[in-house]
């Protein structure tokens, strides 16, 4: 065994120490410990002799403790609450009881799936911590790979090799206008209505595959589109439909709650369908705090637009 691991004294020493310095009486330290008298100061006195200095002073009517004992109290104290701790920790982190997961997501996943599925896991698993990051699809992908992340909110283009994924959304999408757009007032639009509409959509690097979806519905309702801004985060883009700057595309999961300056409306004929899975590095034996998240993430019920 290596030096830095070798000691002259064991556990057991320091825990017949502990008690005679809260005792301060060796037959009392004895009876609580349910050890012989005799074996007790045979105890302490083999460590006193390991580490070199006498620990406590003693006399027919009172036991006290040396200034090596004392030091020795104070340093053995905390040693000894968490070795205490140790085995049910150990427990809790096994059964997925406590821990720390590190999650990704999209402003879509967070303004439909993820609240609902966070409420649940801190519910069941109050003891995991979980770490939130708003990120694109192309950063989430690359932060699985290298173990950055434990799983991901996102949309995917194909399988990535090596990760697992469940798909949680999958929706035709609308669009999102400003409430005094001049097409406001109809119930439904098409693309082709828009034509002439500025669009704010968001970095192809992002999330190339949407992106292409986006301009695959452009091509079949025989348009091009007039982009304005592309922005990110999705917060960033409607706050830019609020200011009147254009419209953007929106999955009808996302309308539920809009402020007055905006309104949802439904497409006809060719749209964007967005897909939203939970995703997460492929791995014969996750932490139990990632498993307990991903047994809650994966039992949501998939939603379907149109088609």
């Amino acid at each position: 065994m290596p030096r830095e691991y070798q000691y002259d004294f064991e556990l057991r020493h320091l825990v017949y120490f502990r008690e005679v310095a809260r005792q301060l009486h060796f037959r009392k330290a004895a009876e609580a410990l349910s050890v012989a008298q005799p074996a007790l100061s045979r105890q302490v006195a083999q460590l006193e002799k390991a580490l070199g200095a006498p620990l406590f002073l003693r006399s027919r009517r009172r036991v006290e403790l040396t200034a090596a004992g004392r030091l020795l109290a104070e340093r053995a104290e905390p040693i000894l609450r968490t070795l205490a701790g140790v085995s049910g920790e150990v427990r809790a982190m096994a059964q997925g009881q406590v821990g720390h997961v590190r999650i990704a997501f999209t402003g879509l996943a967070m303004a439909t799936v993820l609240p609902g599925i966070l409420r649940e896991f801190h519910r069941r698993y109050p003891g995991i911590r979980v770490e939130l990051n708003e990120s694109p699809t192309s950063a989430q992908l690359a932060a699985l790979q290298t173990g950055e992340l434990a799983c991901g909110f996102f949309h995917p283009d194909a399988p990535t090799a090596g990760l697992h994924t469940r798909l949680l959304l999958r929706e035709k999408n609308g669009v999102l206008l400003p409430s005094d757009h001049a097409l406001a007032a109809r119930p439904a639009l098409r693309l082709r209505d828009l034509a002439s509409t500025p669009f704010v959509l968001f970095p192809r690097s992002h999330n190339p595959g949407f992106y292409d979806r986006v301009l695959a519905a452009f091509a079949r309702a025989g348009i091009a589109p007039r982009i304005a801004e592309e922005v990110w985060p999705r917060a960033n883009g409607i706050g830019l439909v609020r200011s009147g700057l254009g419209v953007t595309f929106m999955c009808p999961s996302e309308s539920r709650h809009l402020p007055p300056e905006v309104v949802f409306r439904s497409l006809e004929g060719p749209a964007p369908e967005s897909r939203l899975v939970v995703g997460w590095k492929q791995s014969p034996a996750p932490s139990p705090a990632l498993a307990a998240f991903l047994m809650v993430a994966t039992a949501q019920d998939v939603g379907r637009g149109g088609a």
